[in-house]
């Protein structure tokens, strides 16, 4: 064998060895792919998605789809052919490793945590919804912040019968009159704990990043005879669905047919005052919807922009910012008149 051919042999040994290795070695991303879409006004495992006690329901019809995204686990890693697959895949999307898993949390907080922000995100969906509906109901503590004024003092479940010994019948009320403070007062709260009442007194603080605006440290759900339980499994998890959830409750509340058999998906976070917020993965929850035949899709308006690149045909874009908005453009969806805000250029 001459220099010249062992050289070559070698350089394509190497090379072979190169490649060989890329193909196995972990890169820093994970994927975002379209995941499984749920029916909310559907069943899963034999149970209705959304059932409901304590009050009258009515018949739906249609689907109301939540959808999901397809996340590369804490637990696996991609390798280069893999990454470059989804890289080229228009509804796929790169992130780096950090940003989605970063490594400071171990794969059980994650998990953790996207179960709590899924149990979050049902309590205040049930909240807008029974508002919506004109349901009646109480005010109650759902989350007390760390290091705030109700830190110690207020605890999750606690009953809202007054404020200032005014009564509150909808959950803004309940910040409307702690805003009524300056910073620095004293609010006093007549709660119910364990069936016993009690007054709780806090001296407001300055919100983080609005020195001039006061707050107790706690977010507001709501106790009502009407309870409602999300059948899902542990495979779903994050506050993405909330909308969602609001809809379908909401739905079965009130007498009306508000999808008129329409197959309509949809996403977004909400808050207990029905304010509907941004999410991540846009593009592939509008391609997993449409893989699922759905024809209109629920947008939160920040997402519009990114909804518009998502390059799926033959699906309506709705744009909403509230669940009263949602609503009202599904009831003019259904009925053919009326006002339904779109996502445009």
């Amino acid at each position: 064998m001459t220099r010249r051919t062992a050289t070559l042999v070698t350089s394509i040994v190497v090379l072979l060895l190169t490649l060989g290795l890329v193909t196995v070695f972990p890169v820093p991303f994970v994927s975002f792919s379209p995941g499984p879409v749920k029916n909310t006004l559907g069943e899963a495992k034999g149970k209705p998605v959304i059932e409901i006690t304590g009050h009258e329901t009515f018949p739906t019809t249609g689907e109301l789809d939540l959808t999901t995204v397809s996340v590369t686990s804490p637990d696996r890693e991609l390798t280069l052919p893999q990454a470059m697959r989804n890289w080229l895949d228009p509804h796929h999307d790169l992130f780096p490793r950090d940003i989605i898993y970063p490594p400071e949390q171990s794969a059980d907080e994650v998990e953790q945590q996207n179960t709590a922000e899924m149990t979050g995100s049902q309590d205040s969906a049930v909240a807008a919804a029974l508002q919506e509906a004109g349901v009646p109901f109480k005010p109650k503590v759902s989350t007390v912040s760390e290091k705030s004024p109700a830190d110690g003092k207020l605890k999750p479940g606690d009953i809202v019968l007054k404020v200032d010994g005014t009564t509150p019948t909808q959950v803004p009320q309940v910040g409307e009159l702690v805003r009524k403070h300056k910073v620095g007062e004293d609010v006093s709260f007549l709660i119910s704990r364990g069936g016993k009442e009690q007054t709780v007194v806090l001296k407001t603080a300055a919100t983080p990043g609005d020195k001039t605006r006061p707050m107790v440290g706690i977010t507001i759900g709501v106790e009502s005879p009407v309870k409602v339980t999300v059948n899902l499994g542990q495979d779903i998890g994050g506050p993405s669905a909330g909308t969602a959830f609001a809809l379908a409750i909401y739905d079965k509340l009130t007498d009306g047919d508000l999808l008129a058999g329409k197959h309509v998906a949809g996403t977004g976070t909400i808050d207990a005052l029905g304010q509907v917020g941004a999410i991540g993965g846009i593009q592939q929850k509008i391609a997993g919807a449409k893989n699922d035949g759905a024809t209109v899709f629920l947008v939160p308006e920040p997402n519009c922009e990114a909804a518009l690149h998502a390059g799926v045909d033959g699906i309506r874009l709705v744009k909403i910012t509230t669940l009263h908005e949602a609503i009202g453009a599904l009831k003019a969806l259904a009925s053919g008149t009326g006002d339904v805000p779109a996502c445009t250029k």
